[in-house]
């Protein structure tokens, strides 16, 4: 299972740390999140180093779809009830300027950025499309209701934001990491005030950013309480249509196209990491439907941290531990949330103002229904007397049988038959016999 990105890019190689070392700031996690972080702060004139457990992108990162959007879904009405209209705005801006930011640095890097339009469909409900073109309205944002699109299949409407963007997250990152200081196979095995353990050493720093996809230090910030994670599904389709802008469903369990060098990215299959999803059987059978001449050239699977609320969490990780930044819960729009989240965390670092801070902080209120339904979903599955189990936090695996992995439903880390940690939040894998279990 490998993704277009990495059949299409080549990543630069960096040796694991061997000794000890200081820094003013320390990130760690390689993804693109950590990567912008770094170059960022890099940029700023601070001495940066990131230090990475495997590969440079090896984990969510080289399996987006790589769509550079502020149209989230159909997500600011929602956000106007959650958060008033100056908060939301701070949303849309920090995207906008997201946006912007990653245009600019597309400039001097080959990495296939095309403007496209985005396009959030609705099968079924106009009146949430009203909703959002209301929303729009109240926060000044230009926006286009439709009622026909491209897609083989008939609509409700669609709400339209042109002059976004697509491009290739992995050539874009190579470049990127050019310019930085890392250490790649390097593990961070402790966090302590100022200071990192690693396998090869220990990193002191004044600042440490946090970028692992899910935040793994348990003992703060209540992370396991306010994320989950989800899982969707990718084909990319040889002789699938031009559809000519970047399309995804209202709902967020419904199919979301975009093209790349003459294919159709088709994705899909959206549901909590342990529960039982149908994986690509059913983009397969709807391309089928569709498209019966286009053949699937490689697939490959998502996976997403989501919130309470829809927002991001990016800022202090806890108001207990000064010094120490997350950057997490980007519910499947990584692209524009990891700039504005290296944007949000630099100036917290150099000590500048930054007027999206409190839409994004961790620290934010946590009282909103799907706590309740983290809460169970962790309960239930601790209490579940079976093997394997998860080394995070104790909670009993499911077996994945589309991609023959053992998934956690609390917390979403997954592992190979064979044991191996595939992602996190856990920090290590099984030992092999507690994967022998009935599947």
């Amino acid at each position: 299972m490998e993704s277009i990105w990495e059949k299409t890019a080549r990543l630069p190689k960096f040796q694991p740390l061997d000794r000890d070392i200081r820094a003013d700031v320390l990130v760690i996690g390689g993804g693109l999140t950590g990567l912008l972080c770094a170059y960022e702060l890099t940029q700023a004139g601070m001495d940066c180093v990131l230090a990475e457990a495997g590969r440079l992108c090896g984990g969510v990162s080289k399996n987006t779809t790589a769509k550079l959007t502020a149209q989230h879904g159909l997500i600011y009405h929602k956000l106007l009830k959650k958060f008033g209209l100056e908060r939301t705005r701070a949303y849309l801006d920090a995207n906008r300027a997201a946006l912007k930011r990653i245009r600019e640095l597309c400039q001097d890097i080959p990495c296939d950025f095309e403007e496209k339009s985005n396009y959030v469909y609705s099968l079924d409900s106009r009146k949430e499309l009203d909703q959002e073109m209301a929303a729009l309205a109240k926060l000044g944002c230009s926006a286009a209701l439709v009622s026909e699109t491209a897609l083989p299949f008939p609509v409700a409407g669609a709400v339209r934001f042109d002059r976004q963007a697509q491009f290739h997250p992995l050539k874009f990152a190579a470049k990127i990491a050019e310019e930085l200081t890392i250490y790649e196979h390097t593990r961070v095995l402790e966090v302590k005030t100022g200071e990192a353990v690693t396998e090869g050493g220990t990193i002191k720093a004044d600042h440490i950013v946090v970028a692992t996809h899910f935040p793994f230090l348990n003992k703060f910030g209540c992370y396991w309480l306010k994320l989950y994670q989800s899982r969707s599904y990718v084909l990319a389709l040889e002789g699938g249509p031009d559809l000519d802008g970047m399309y995804v469903d209202a709902s967020g369990k419904g199919l979301s196209f975009r093209g790349y060098d003459g294919m159709l990215l088709l994705g899909g299959g959206a549901h909590r990491t342990g529960a039982q999803g149908e994986g690509w059987t059913g983009l397969e059978d709807f391309s089928r439907r569709h498209w019966p001449d286009a053949r699937p050239v490689c697939r490959w699977a998502a996976q997403d941290c989501m919130t309470l609320d829809g927002a991001p969490y990016i800022g202090l990780y806890s108001p207990r531990l000064p010094g120490l930044y997350a950057a997490t819960g980007f519910n499947k729009w990584g692209m524009t949330s990891s700039m504005a989240a290296a944007d949000l965390i630099t100036d917290l670092i150099l000590g500048g103002d930054n007027s999206y801070r409190t839409t994004f902080s961790p620290s934010r209120s946590v009282f909103h229904l799907q706590l309740a339904a983290n809460a169970g979903e962790s309960a239930w599955n601790l209490l579940t007397p079976t093997r394997p189990r998860c080394p995070h936090m104790g909670c009993a695996l499911k077996y994945n049988s589309q991609e023959h992995s053992w998934d956690c439903p609390c917390h979403g880390s997954r592992f190979a038959e064979d044991g191996q940690l595939l992602d996190g939040p856990a920090t290590g894998g099984l030992l092999h016999d507690r994967t022998k279990h009935v599947k």
